[in-house]
């Protein structure tokens, strides 16, 4: 039987709130949802008997091919799908109409490039009269790319390690990745050669701009913000991305934002007031440095209404020359757990919606005015374990760490903020 927390004390509200938004935003539904409100199997010719050829691409991949696999029936003609190693769905791999493909991330590498070439290999078997579906989410731009020549999968690796430590945004990142692919910026548009075409897009960015989601396989967006600067062990960037491509004709495709940030949030406010809780939603999206992020939000809960308090965003870390366990969840929520020590009335829960957090299999942590003392007991110091980068090894230590597995589905982060009545302490 499912226990739905009613009071701002029960332990398992946060992960409830966490569990209710992941479920809203679940690329199987909102696949099955968006083909299913254009009529299903009963109208459309991409329903008809082996006419839809399906591309799923990300970290949400499998659960996205789930939706469509419902739908479309046997009006799949075959599929390919490129995942995160530990992604995939091993009924649906044994479909022999679905090609499955684990690749990696979150640094690309030669596994990426042979998932780049098989896309284009994929898209050119398919007949010139079939319809592509394009099932995309967050994660794409590390698991598959056709890079411009003289970029390897080493230098591949090197670049993406760079824009990862950087602090760069995903717009910064973006617009690199993009000038150094022969796919992205809207490229693999211009490979369709006027096959019928559609998207569905869970949005992994601010905005939920398609031409930034995957690094916009399909759709071209104007270059945002300046060219970062580039150290100079990484000059050859800089050279590579100065190379004309030659342009071809894009193919217009129909897309579609099926998941994204704000309707987790949504999910979560109505998840809080279903159970009668005092609900407070942050629209300001949260893409500051992670540590700086956690303790600024850890003072305003301290001295916040009492009730349910929710964010979204995607933070960053500068990270060391040799980092430890973790990822920007664990960073921010480590952050704020220096701030809320002693303070009994307030939990904080950071994660990545993809069941992921930097080089780290868990999603984020839920930490506490006791986090730091937990750790501390263990002989772990929270102060260094942030500077090296090290965050995910004093939470674990603190018995704080938040694991969900793949999620099957990708929407950025969530924050989600408890606070009690002080006179209840």
């Amino acid at each position: 039987m499912t226990v739905h927390p009613t009071d701002l004390a029960d332990p398992q509200l946060p992960h409830w709130l966490f569990q209710a938004a992941l479920s809203a935003v679940n690329g199987e539904t909102a696949v099955r949802n968006a083909l299913a409100a254009n009529g299903g199997s009963s109208r459309g010719p991409e329903y008809a008997p082996g006419y839809t050829h399906v591309i799923a691409l990300g970290k949400a991949a499998a659960s996205m091919m789930q939706g469509a696999l419902t739908v479309l029936g046997d009006g799949l003609a075959r599929a390919l799908v490129v995942t995160r190693q530990g992604y995939l769905d091993a009924g649906l791999c044994a479909d022999e109409r679905i090609e499955c493909i684990e690749s990696e991330h979150p640094l690309p590498g030669e596994r990426s490039l042979e998932a780049g070439t098989r896309l284009l290999a994929f898209i050119d078997e398919a007949p010139l009269d079939a319809h592509l579906l394009f099932l995309i989410s967050g994660g794409t731009s590390s698991l598959l790319e056709v890079p411009v020549t003289g970029i390897d999968a080493a230098r591949l690796a090197e670049l993406n390690r760079w824009l990862l430590g950087a602090g760069l945004d995903i717009t910064a990142m973006n617009r690199v990745r993009s000038a150094l692919s022969v796919i992205k910026g809207g490229r693999l548009a211009g490979r369709l050669a006027g096959r019928n075409a559609r998207a569905l897009l869970v949005s992994d960015v601010p905005g939920d701009d398609p031409s930034v989601i995957g690094s916009g396989l399909l759709v071209v967006g104007e270059p945002r913000g300046e060219w970062p600067a580039v150290p100079d062990e990484l000059a050859w960037v800089d050279e590579l991305a100065q190379m004309p491509l030659r342009p071809e004709a894009a193919t217009p495709v129909s897309v579609e934002i099926v998941a994204s940030l704000g309707k987790a949030m949504d999910a979560v406010v109505a998840a809080a007031r279903l159970r009668g809780l005092p609900v407070f939603r942050h629209d300001a999206f949260l893409d500051g440095e992670a540590a700086a992020t956690g303790e600024r939000l850890a003072r305003e809960l301290i001295r916040s209404e009492p009730g349910v308090h929710v964010w979204g965003g995607e933070t960053h870390v500068h990270l060391p020359d040799d980092p430890g366990r973790g990822g920007r969840n664990q960073h921010l929520a480590l952050a704020a757990a220096r701030v809320l020590a002693g303070h009994d009335h307030v939990r904080l829960l950071a994660a990545g919606t993809d069941g992921s957090d930097g080089n780290s299999e868990d999603a984020g942590a839920l930490v506490d005015g006791d986090t730091v003392a937990r750790g501390g007991a263990e002989g772990l110091d929270a102060a260094d374990c942030l500077a090296r980068a090290d965050s995910g090894r004093f939470l674990a230590a603190a018995g704080d760490l938040i694991h969900t597995g793949p999620t099957g589905t990708n929407v950025m982060d969530l924050v989600i903020g408890i606070v009690r009545d002080r006179a209840g302490d």
